[in-house]
């Protein structure tokens, strides 16, 4: 089973929408994707992920679903001197003093972040109730393949709810994950099943934030949600 994983496009935060570079951004991603073989589409319920699906939706004759759970973390606001900042912004000395935070759950315990328990175990619940639909059975830190599927299924989403699927699908700590790592908008990222043995499945991580589309397309990568400065490569022009 394939599971991918799109950001989407630079946002008008505002209208919940895509800025002009972010609809250049998705027709760039459509353009790369036409020739996927994609079974099901999924979409977060937010304007700027289901305006960011809709020409890869157009390329592939296909219609999304709505999943709810897959909107962007917005529970992750934690006070700290009486001031509300998103628990992926904390700055470095917040957060990497804890080893709890490097901890694949214990993060969960800490007093600035422990309000968020219950909606990150909804969300990890609900991610592991679709792929039990497709045959893939949550057990402890892996799966159990009571079906086996090759069908590959997208789901445009966000970075923040991206990094908690990561983060159980990993076992990594998230808070480590959102600390540590960026997805670009329209970045593209790529998670197989491993199933090297009877019914055991384990979903590894093939790429993380893939950009090359942009990067093929001369559309500069958006640092939206980054705090320095991009790489930006050119390729001549090449998709």
């Amino acid at each position: 089973m394939r599971l991918i994983l799109i950001r989407h496009g630079d946002p008008d935060y505002v209208h919940d929408s895509l800025t002009p570079k972010g609809r250049r951004e998705a027709e760039l991603l459509a353009l790369r994707a036409k020739n996927w073989h994609v079974d099901d589409v999924y979409t977060s319920p937010l304007g700027r992920a289901k305006e960011t699906a809709q020409p890869c939706l157009a390329v592939w004759g296909k219609e999304a679903s709505v999943l709810d759970w897959a909107q962007e973390f917005f529970f992750a606001e934690a006070e700290k001197e009486g001031k509300l900042s998103l628990v992926w912004d904390f700055y470095p000395a917040d957060w990497t003093g804890r080893d709890e935070n490097f901890r694949e759950t214990a993060w969960l315990d800490l007093p600035e972040v422990c309000h968020v328990r219950d909606a990150y175990e909804e969300t990890c619940a609900s991610l592991d109730a679709l792929l039990a639909s497709y045959g893939y059975m949550r057990d402890g830190r892996m799966y159990r393949v009571k079906e086996h599927s090759d069908k590959t299924i997208v789901i445009f989403c966000h970075f923040g709810v991206t990094m908690v699927f990561l983060s159980h699908l990993l076992n990594i700590s998230a808070e480590a994950l959102w600390h540590g790592l960026f997805l670009a908008p329209t970045s593209v990222t790529v998670l197989n099943s491993e199933e090297r043995r009877d019914d055991e499945a384990y979903f590894r991580a093939e790429r993380i934030g893939d950009c090359h589309h942009l990067i093929a397309g001369g559309e500069p990568i958006s640092p939206s949600g980054y705090f320095t400065d991009i790489f930006q490569e050119s390729s001549g022009g090449r998709i």
